[in-house]
């Protein structure tokens, strides 16, 4: 429940404003002395303050000082009945969230109050969201809180320790390489060398170069020697990416390799050793790869002594806010600093299906920051891609019985709807309703309506 302050002294004022927005959900409290106004806002944690200007002891633009100084991102809102221009300025310019005259049309004062709490929640979030970024839900450059990635998480410190080659699979832009950094870095081979190579990116025969190297004339343009990424690898972790793209015989060479760790230039005869841990990463259902012979099953069970899947972005959506701020703090400008979202933009972030995962997000936080001129980013600064709306066609027979009246039929959709939003949101109601667009306060209601939740 938010918490209001009400500061006036005059009371028929303080009497009106909790009549008015008691009913609304909000916890009101009132103090006709600004000082004391002023303790209560040290001991106490409130969400708004509702000032009048015109006070003794202390007038309401130096209230709004003193509480930026106690919480700088709390909004105030300064009332009068003496309203002028010069006021109305001086009040913005000390950061009131508005100003308004009395006496005040009250469903008007109602919005204002909606819409300063909706700011200050936002503003709380990206604060709590900030300081997550350096606490238990970074790790290395992973970043998250989801319980797929608190999985992760805890492989990540299970595996870290041993030598077992791993095998992490996922969609591309999941932050597969990010992983097997993590398990490197945090391993006794941390101090050596991480080399990765991207086995769907070169041709066979430049594969089998960059792993094993070459001798000088192995091959025409071979004109000097040439270390390969075992070799560089030596000692520490080597990083095969999309590891399934790999020619059936460049497959016969790797398992070799894994299993003596020994190898040969190309060109050469000399025989070389390494101690090299291999973490291999796929986007494809290698298993399936191996039962229609495309793979082969010494190799792939070589790899997958331990399997970390990664969930694509759509089944962790709770961790966007948390890689969005990461990227804004990746991204902005060194002059640009408080940059927020507006709330339908987080709509439509948590809307989007995202089929480029992690780093189709990265790409429009990017791309957002370029195009945005003030510190909040806008549904105008987004790609149009991700703003366009698509007709959802619903079967409304699958949905509602054709026997049921206009408000039961529309019912029976609108907890379907929360339903949905629930399962998307992993049962966080503030983050559901955000979603729906409603307020948490209308939420809880709907879900005790319908008995969503025990």
């Amino acid at each position: 429940m938010d918490t209001i302050l009400i500061v006036d002294d005059e009371k028929n004022y303080l009497v009106i404003l909790e009549a008015l927005l008691a009913p609304e959900g909000y916890e009101v409290i009132t103090e006709a002395d600004p000082i004391n106004a002023l303790r209560l806002l040290k001991e106490t944690d409130f969400d708004l303050v509702i000032t009048d200007m015109k006070m003794p002891k202390m007038d309401g633009i130096e209230l709004l000082n003193e509480v930026k100084k106690i919480d700088p991102e709390l909004q105030v809102i300064i009332m009068t009945a003496y309203g002028t221009i010069e006021m109305a300025v001086e009040a913005m310019k000390k950061r009131a969230y508005d100003y308004i005259t009395k006496p005040f049309r009250n469903e008007e004062l109602k919005v204002t109050v909606k819409k300063a709490l909706e700011l200050y929640t936002l503003k709380k979030e990206n604060r709590r969201l900030s300081e997550a970024l350096t606490d238990r839900y970074r790790y290395g450059n992973i970043i998250g809180k989801s319980k797929e990635i608190i999985r992760i998480y805890d492989m990540i410190e299970k595996v870290s320790r041993s030598k077992a080659s791993i095998m992490i699979t996922g969609p591309s832009g999941t932050g597969k390489e990010l992983i097997a950094k993590a398990i490197h870095f945090n391993s006794p081979r941390k101090n050596m060398p991480f080399v990765s190579i991207n086995c769907g990116a070169l041709t066979e025969t430049l594969l089998e170069s960059e792993l094993f190297g070459h001798e000088k004339g192995a091959f025409t343009g071979a004109v000097t020697m040439k270390k390969g990424r075992f070799e560089l690898a030596d000692g520490g972790t080597l990083f095969l990416d999309e590891v399934g793209e790999m020619s059936p015989s460049l497959q016969v060479k790797l398992l070799r390799v894994l299993q003596e760790m020994e190898f040969e230039r190309v060109g050469g005869t000399r025989t070389l050793q390494v101690d090299v841990r291999i973490v291999a990463a796929s986007n494809q259902k290698l298993k399936q790869d191996v039962e229609k012979g495309v793979f082969r099953e010494d190799l792939f069970y070589r790899l997958n002594v331990v399997q970390i899947e990664v969930p694509p972005l759509k089944e962790r959506i709770e961790d966007i806010p948390l890689l969005v701020a990461h990227f804004i703090e990746k991204y902005r400008p060194s002059n640009r600093h408080g940059i927020e979202l507006a709330p339908d933009v987080w709509k439509a972030l948590y809307s989007h299906s995202w089929p480029g995962n992690i780093r189709e997000l990265e790409n429009v936080i990017e791309s957002a920051l370029v195009m945005s001129s003030d510190a909040t980013i806008t549904l105008d600064d987004l790609p149009a891609y991700l703003v366009k709306k698509e007709e959802e066609k619903i079967e409304l027979d699958r949905i509602v019985s054709q026997n049921l009246n206009l408000n039961e039929a529309l019912e029976r959709i609108e907890e379907q709807l929360i339903l949905r939003a629930l399962k998307a949101s992993d049962n966080v109601q503030s983050r559901a309703a955000e979603m729906l667009g409603i307020s948490r306060h209308v939420m809880h209601y709907k879900i005790k309506k319908y008995g969503l939740l025990s």
